[in-house]
């Protein structure tokens, strides 16, 4: 039964009864606070808590890194030796950069946890295509050993099945990491479920430093889990901060009187949850890729933050609460500095996100040396977030058998193409703006002419279909035609695959209306054959189609829209008042090409869904049917799935 609690005015409030340090059954008198002892028949009295006294606490943690285990190429801005800000490449972020990081951060601290806040699993090969399903993410979180980790909501994308024995890699060997979400009630049928595996996954741990008790308690996002993964049917999510305050009250009980919530419920809900909970101390979020810190951040081409990193908040009681996030993909390692006082109270935040990169630095084609590394190397120190960080050894031997599946998959054939799927960014005839693009056998057959690239409308059809197996559904999807690369024919490996999508964009799920629908498409429209426009922002999408006329005025180039209903499996016309389910890369979904209508839709009405592109396209083609060799078909699809239905161009053509 929930315990019951009093509220005080901040004023009036004891500071003991406000941190419900109670150890004993406590009465209440007056609103002050009488410590009672306690001892059980035979006279045995139960010990007493920790003395209490300060406490400086550093907290590591990252969050959201989605399987991203390899490092990457960056572009910085850097100041070379005359003083100015030049575009300068390095190789930045990677798991075993992570490793080093934390080992090199925490020797330095004396009090320390390691924190995950949850989405370790789905976003490139090495989740899906390098042992078993997360095994490669298992493998390098332990060569980290956290303290604990909260569950995201891509860690349901396979179902509780697939989660649970991803849990039980994590623990099969010495690190033993606590898995953590107060508000997952797992279904009757789940293998999660208490029944069948007790205490996999708590509401709340406790851990000790300097003889002081921490109280972790962990937080799914509710709603876009059950809507955009794949938990079990009867596998619920309660509200957050029902839950987190539960498990609050619950630990307090207990006499812990320091708590971190371990949150994947994104930056914005974090702050909107701080200041409905009571007793809550420190906030370490996830889910919404956030870069917290300083606006120079941008200034080195890092990334634009949205807040600053060990924001001080306030919850319900009044109290300063720390809020920090280290945004995505393995880049960042947060480094929270928090003071507490003898009570328990938050008196200081502090803390650097720090990013992680090498020193392979090059200018243009050529590699910084002599005057130009000096003044790099010195606007590195100078900026107090970027990190110069080796590769930890071990971290990367333990990466390097699931690097060398990963790779050899690449060179696995996994389709056969036996028609060209061909690339056309543009419907139109010849001399039109991207006629050449496709082959001379594509041209002569004409349908690239008036419906655009087969390759293109494969894509966004994957899209559709798998979004529906696997992410709570789509009503349907868009794809720019400029983002497909290359035409598949023939033999067809994981690497042409990933050729075919090669900017590793992630999707995600937005509510839309039709109407915001219609002025998506004509925002495409507009990008293509407006003033300055190109060839890239022209729209493909899987369940959506429309008539194309383009020497219409801006906003009326697209006519005669339509919807897939997916259970008649017939097309009935776009309502403009009716919410819809759109499947969209990120780069679209927030303004990218030009879609400006999917940017302005408010953040309750879009989900990061995070799985790669290409893997989603693979996962699609692992569906098709078999040829006597045993490849997928990938077939061009019937032209009724077309997202362009006609086309006129300018002028008539």
């Amino acid at each position: 039964m929930k315990q019951e609690r009093i509220r005080y005015p901040l004023s009036y409030a004891p500071t003991t009864f406000r941190r419900a340090r109670n150890w004993t059954l406590c009465v209440l008198v007056a609103g002050a606070l009488a410590a009672c002892g306690s001892s059980d028949g035979d006279g045995d009295t139960t010990p007493p808590p920790p003395a209490a006294k300060p406490l400086e606490l550093t907290i590591l943690h990252i969050n959201d890194h989605h399987s991203n285990l390899d490092s990457k190429n960056k572009d910085l801005q850097l100041l070379n030796a005359a003083g100015e800000r030049v575009e300068v490449s390095v190789d930045m972020g990677g798991f075993p950069r992570v490793t080093t990081a934390i080992s090199e951060l925490a020797a330095q601290s004396e009090h320390v946890l390691k924190l995950h806040a949850g989405d370790a699993l789905t976003g490139t090969l090495y989740f899906s295509r390098a042992g078993e399903l997360g095994e490669a993410d298992a493998a390098m979180m332990n060569t980290v050993c956290f303290d604990a980790f909260a569950l995201g909501n891509h860690e349901f994308d396979k179902g509780d099945t697939e989660l649970k024995q991803w849990i039980d890699l994590l623990n099969s060997g010495e690190c033993q990491t606590p898995v953590l979400s107060a508000n997952v009630q797992f279904g009757e049928n789940s293998a999660l479920h208490a029944s069948r595996a007790p205490d996999i996954v708590k509401p709340y741990t406790i851990l000790e430093r300097d003889g002081q008790q921490i109280g972790i308690v962990g937080l799914t996002i509710a709603a876009k889990t059950k809507a955009s993964s794949s938990p079990d049917p009867d596998t619920t999510f309660e509200d957050e901060i029902v839950a987190a305050q539960r498990a609050i009250d619950d630990l307090q009980a207990q006499g812990v009187n320091k708590i971190v919530l371990l949150s994947h419920i994104g930056y914005a809900e974090d702050k909107r949850v701080v200041a409905g909970l009571s007793g809550v101390d420190v906030v370490v979020g996830g889910d919404s890729h956030t870069l917290l810190g300083p606006d120079s951040l941008a200034t080195y081409n890092v990334g634009s933050p949205a807040g600053a990193y060990g924001e001080a908040l306030k919850n319900m009681d009044g109290d300063t609460v720390c809020v920090a996030q280290a945004w995505e993909y393995s880049q960042v390692v947060g480094e929270l500095k928090v003071s507490f006082d003898s009570d328990g109270r938050v008196t200081a935040c502090a803390g650097t996100p720090h990013v992680l990169i090498g020193d392979n630095f090059k200018i243009g084609d050529s590699a910084a040396s002599g005057a130009e590394l000096a003044a790099i190397n010195a606007d590195i120190a100078a900026s107090g977030f970027l990190r110069v960080t080796k590769p930890d050894a071990d971290a990367t031997a333990t990466l390097l058998p699931y690097k060398e599946s990963v790779d050899i998959y690449k060179e696995t054939e996994v389709a056969n193409a036996p028609l060209e799927l061909c690339s056309r960014r543009v419907p139109g005839g010849p001399g039109s703006i991207d006629y050449s693009r496709s082959s001379v056998n594509c041209n002569v057959e004409g349908s690239v002419s008036v419906r655009g690239g087969d390759i293109q409308q494969v894509v966004a059809q994957s899209y559709l279909e798998v979004a529906n197996q696997q992410y709570g559904g789509a009503d349907f999807t868009l794809q720019s035609g400029g983002g497909v690369r290359i035409p598949l024919e023939g033999r067809v490996t994981a690497a042409n695959v990933i050729e075919v999508l090669p900017f590793d964009n992630k999707l995600w799920k937005l509510s839309i209306t039709g109407a915001e629908a219609k002025a998506m498409i004509e925002d495409g429209m507009e990008a293509v054959f407006g003033p300055g426009g190109s060839t890239g922002p022209y729209p493909y999408a899987g369940g959506l189609r429309w008539d194309v006329d383009v020497n219409q005025p801006r906003g009326s180039r697209a006519s005669n829209f339509e919807v897939l209903d997916s259970a008649s499996g017939t097309w009935q016309p776009l309502d403009e008042a009716r919410s819809y389910n759109l499947f969209v890369l990120s780069f679209n979904a927030t303004g990218g090409d030009g879609y400006k209508t999917l940017a302005n839709i408010p953040d309750e009405r879009r989900y990061d869904v995070g799985v790669q592109d290409a893997d989603v396209f693979q996962t699609y083609i692992d569906s098709l049917p078999k040829d006597t060799t045993g490849l997928p078909v990938l077939q061009r699809l019937e032209h009724s799935l077309y997202s362009t239905k006609s086309f006129i161009g300018p002028a008539g053509g």
